[in-house]
């Protein structure tokens, strides 16, 4: 009777998970352009239309483009910054450990109010740049924790058997540290990356409406009237995260980035 029970809610709670995706799926299908479920006839124009309407392609150019060079940039800070507290215990350290995860534990629109103030004093209000390099800073905590997983299974006897064979610490990090962590770099850049694309307070707060992202794009489509198209949008969305983190689930270790430990490991 306890396992129905126990089955019976975890159904509960994926139902409950599941239900507003599959709304918005139904209303992205719907035929008449109206916000509709269950839709009334089903239609794939409302996707055609988001790749041929020049706003919204804009929009996701930006998107990307935004998501792309905030992820590396993310990626580029954190590593220096992982490797740099890799195996140190120091009051330093931990500081900055803690500054690198400081974004993550701010409310999004304090972090936003203070890039909106550092833009406007230098000039850059408004540009690619400014959203590009605010996006990178408040993601860096993604790949920061990433990294720093993968170099704790780092074996330091590899280290120092590369070492005694005559590699400096370049060569050292080329052939053996970098191969070992970079499927962690990989999985920091892919999860900055997707939350780079549906992030929207700091986006907005830096650029306005000078560089349209899709997120934007949809809030600001709110005030003309509701389309499918948002909600073919927010499928497009979920559908590159699941296919991100599937490929992270299949090709990396997805159960020990999201904070599980396997007991062969200890």
């Amino acid at each position: 009777m306890t396992a129905w029970i126990k089955r019976l809610f975890v159904a509960a709670v994926l139902i409950f998970l599941a239900a507003p995706v599959v709304v918005v799926a139904g209303v992205s299908l719907n035929e008449p352009k109206r916000l509709l479920f269950p839709p009334q006839g089903l239609s794939l124009n409302w996707y055609v239309e988001l790749f041929q309407q020049k706003d919204w392609l804009n929009a996701l150019s930006n998107s990307v483009i935004v998501a792309v060079f905030a992820s590396l940039l993310a990626v580029s800070i954190a590593l220096p910054l992982a490797l740099y507290i890799w195996g140190r215990t120091g009051l330093f350290a931990r500081a900055l450990f803690g500054l690198g995860v400081a974004p993550f534990m701010l409310p999004p629109v304090i972090t936003a109010l203070g890039f909106l103030v550092f833009w406007i004093t230098i000039g850059l209000y408004g540009q690619m740049l400014a959203t590009v390099v605010s996006h990178g800073v408040f993601l860096v905590t993604l790949p920061l924790v990433t990294i720093s997983l993968g170099l704790q299974l780092v074996d330091r006897q590899l280290i120092e058997a590369a070492e005694t064979m005559g590699a400096d610490r370049r060569m050292v990090f080329r052939t053996v540290i970098l191969p070992m962590i970079r499927p962690y770099m990989v999985s920091g850049f892919a999860f900055a990356f997707v939350l780079s694309l549906n992030e929207y307070i700091i986006a907005y707060m830096v650029a306005g409406f000078t560089v349209e992202t899709l997120p934007i794009k949809i809030f600001n489509s709110l005030r003309y009237g509701y389309t499918p198209v948002m909600a073919s949008v927010a499928i497009l969305f979920v559908l590159i995260a699941m296919t991100v983190f599937g490929l992270i689930a299949r090709f990396g270790d997805l159960p020990r980035l999201l904070g599980a430990w396997s007991p062969d490991r200890e």
